[in-house]
């Protein structure tokens, strides 16, 4: 049996902290041209609004792709605290 990406998403749970583990300098992101954000997050956290990314990062699935995807550095990815983030049910 074959589960889409989106049917695999609806399985996982989030306790969301209210610290931030990924911040986005938006400034550096000003500069990028291509933004492989708006690409490579598999949970879509990054949008372009009005010309400028932003990042949610409430459902975020901590893969840490933005952390090494990102050409220009603009991404600091750390786990949530204990606790916090990603539970994922089935597998």
């Amino acid at each position: 049996m074959n589960i889409s990406i989106e049917d695999q998403l609806g399985l996982i749970s989030f306790e969301v902290d209210k610290e931030k583990h990924i911040k986005v300098e938006t400034s550096i992101c000003r500069q990028c041209v291509d933004k492989p954000c708006l690409r490579f997050c598999p949970s879509k956290r990054f949008t372009l609004e009005k010309g400028e990314i932003v990042h949610n990062y409430e459902g975020c699935l901590e893969c840490g792709s933005c952390k090494f995807a990102c050409p220009k550095g603009a991404v600091d990815f750390s786990y949530p605290r204990g606790g916090y983030g990603v539970y994922y049910k089935y597998g």
